[in-house]
């Protein structure tokens, strides 16, 4: 119904009303010019001045690349020796126990970070060459008696004076980790004839099975959670082992989808049919299609362990069989089993898969929405990631056998942004020619003094491909935040993990021997203050370590100020071609000691 008061043309007229806030807008845009130019030609006059007093002055303007501030580093104090920011136990407290999440990555806020020199333990020695190392090492430098007492009936390790011994043992192979592993070989016969060279090893007590892998040609990255007393993860960077801090729990892995070729828990204590499984699921996220899955412990062989389990025959059978239910119906097939050990394979094609199509199938395929490589700070989901369907090599069959899988552009590459074959021979021979001039900066790479390396960003893993003939191992870092190519990592037999280095990385202090970084800080200053990755690196670099800096010239100044505030000592080289605007520091960790420390 129309309003009875209604007449046309009773709105205010709209052109009366625009011409008052026309006037306005003219008169303010004036007057702030006008104002403007009052401050224009102070300033100008106050910078006249100023230049005038420069000019006149007797003291010489130092050039622009000596005007860096200097800075210096106090050091922590002795209680933080073993300081692992985003792993602290001392901060456990304010997380949530369940599922023992409080054992995750949570690092601390801006505020509480530290700007200090993490100082080396009293009594701490420059550690003991490869290979000698992998069967001992200082006790001072990793002084954690925990291990020795409990699992002394074990042979996990035994002190000896001033060293700890690694005889081999473990909860799962008293006899010694090579019967174990040959044992495992004759059950898995792809260990012995370069099929399998990537693996994982959750649980991963001083890192034993992992280090004896070495020997038969395969990488194993081993993962064991920070802890105030069992330091396994130290242990075995200490011996000169791959090894990160981690934990299953409520967050994906930090590696790509599709990628280890062979998992393995040894009484880990991972209660893998908890939770709707989603541990297990997890692992088949992460594992190759074909790949295996090895378990020793239990409830395998609960027929004859069961006694020595604190349970009953009845639960373990009951847990057996809800294991093989589970991993059946995540398209797992039982491959083999012998006395301890049991070992299942991950489905080579899809065609399993399809059985999870009907609404109520469990586990239920992940959405379109969940991408299968995103994994930091990525919560567990209790579903299935099935492999990409195109990607028709990406199976353990389907890959080379190592080492021709270094050299071999996988099919993955194609789906790296700017990735192709061309791209990944040519980052190939790029790096085979740096390699060679980086020898030539730094003479001790290649030889017995360096044993740990991390490639801080790396792309395809050229660096570590380089270096393949060296007694070293490398951890390949891919940013979180760059092209996802670690997949391309380990197709092509190499080992790493995600990061953000604008946080600390999952590591003890003093674990790596040299850390090498190509063009970082272009890519990830906008994000990360250098200081505090420096000051990372610092923590996390052996006394006595490298750094291999490759950058932009535009911030070797401010580099060089803060690593002298380390106490660092620094050469600044020219890069294989001698380009202008990128340089190369080769610096070198002092070996000190804490005021504070006992001697």
């Amino acid at each position: 119904m129309k309003d009875k008061d209604f007449k046309p043309g009773s709105y205010p007229d709209r052109w009366s009303r625009m011409v008052p806030l026309t006037l306005m807008l003219v008169l303010l845009c004036g007057l702030s010019f006008y104002l403007g130019g009052i401050f224009c030609s102070e300033k100008h006059k106050l910078l006249g001045t100023d230049l005038a007093l420069a000019l006149t002055s007797p003291l010489k303007v130092a050039p622009l690349s000596s005007q860096t501030k200097t800075v210096t580093f106090p050091e922590c104090g002795i209680k933080f020796q073993d300081y692992t920011p985003c792993t602290d136990p001392k901060r456990w407290r304010k997380f949530s126990a369940h599922r023992l999440s409080l054992m995750e990555r949570h690092c601390p806020p801006a505020f509480e970070r530290k700007e200090c020199l993490v100082p080396p333990p009293d009594g701490y020695k420059p550690p003991i060459k490869w290979p000698k190392s992998r069967n001992e090492c200082w006790y001072r430098n990793v002084p954690y008696d925990w291990i020795n007492n409990q699992k002394s009936n074990q042979h996990w390790l035994h002190k000896e004076g001033e060293k700890f011994f690694f005889p081999g043992g473990g909860t799962m192979f008293p006899r010694g980790v090579g019967v174990y592993v040959d044992l495992m070989q004759k059950l898995i016969p792809g260990m012995k004839d370069g099929t399998i060279r990537t693996a994982l090893d959750t649980g991963c007590g001083v890192a034993s099975w992992g280090g004896d892998l070495l020997d038969r040609g395969i990488l194993t990255v081993s993962l064991a959670p920070r802890d105030n007393h069992e330091a396994q993860v130290q242990f075995a960077l200490e011996r000169g082992i791959p090894a990160i801090l981690g934990i299953i729990s409520t967050q994906r892995l930090p590696f790509p989808s599709n990628s280890f070729d062979i998992a393995h828990c040894s009484r880990c204590l991972i209660p893998w049919t908890e939770f709707g499984g989603v541990y297990l699921l997890e692992i088949h996220r992460i594992l190759r299609p074909g790949g295996f899955w090895v378990l020793s412990g239990p409830p395998v062989n609960y027929p004859n362990r069961w006694r020595g389990w604190n349970t009953t025959i009845e639960e373990q059978k009951a847990d057996y069989d809800n294991l093989q239910d589970l991993l059946t119906s995540m398209c797992f097939k039982l491959y083999n089993n012998k006395n301890d050990i049991s070992v299942w394979q991950k489905a080579s094609d899809n065609e399993c898969y399809s059985k999870h199509n009907t609404p109520d199938a469990y586990p239920p395929k992940c959405d379109d929405g969940t991408e299968p490589d995103a994994a930091w700070y990525v919560p567990l989901r209790p579903c299935l990631v099935v492999p990409n369907k195109y990607l028709k090599k990406m199976a353990l069959k389907s890959t080379p056998k190592w080492p021709e899988r270094l050299h071999t552009p996988p099919e993955r590459v194609g789906t790296v942004s700017g990735g192709s074959a061309g791209a990944f021979k040519r980052d190939n021979s790029k790096w085979k020619v740096r390699v060679k001039h980086y020898k030539t900066l730094l003479p001790a790479l290649g030889t017995d003094q360096i044993r740990n390396v991390m490639d801080m960003n790396t792309l395809y893993g050229g660096f570590a491909a380089a270096l393949i003939a060296d007694p070293i191992w490398v951890m390949n870092v891919v940013s979180s935040y760059s092209v996802n190519s670690l997949g391309v990592v380990y197709d092509r037999g190499l080992i790493g993990t995600y990061h953000d280095w604008c946080e600390a990385f999952s590591t003890y202090p003093r674990t790596y021997d040299l850390l090498h970084l190509d063009g970082l800080f272009t890519s990830e200053s906008h994000r990360c203050e250098m200081k505090y990755v420096l000051l990372e690196m610092d923590r996390i670099l052996r006394p006595n370590g490298y750094a291999l800096i490759h950058e932009a010239d535009y911030f070797m100044n401010s580099i060089l100020s803060i690593t002298k505030g380390m106490r660092w000592s620094c050469q600044k080289k020219d890069t294989e071609y001698g380009m202008e605007k990128e340089k190369i520091l080769i610096c070198q960790k002092k070996l000190w000691y804490s005021s504070k420390q006992v001697q």
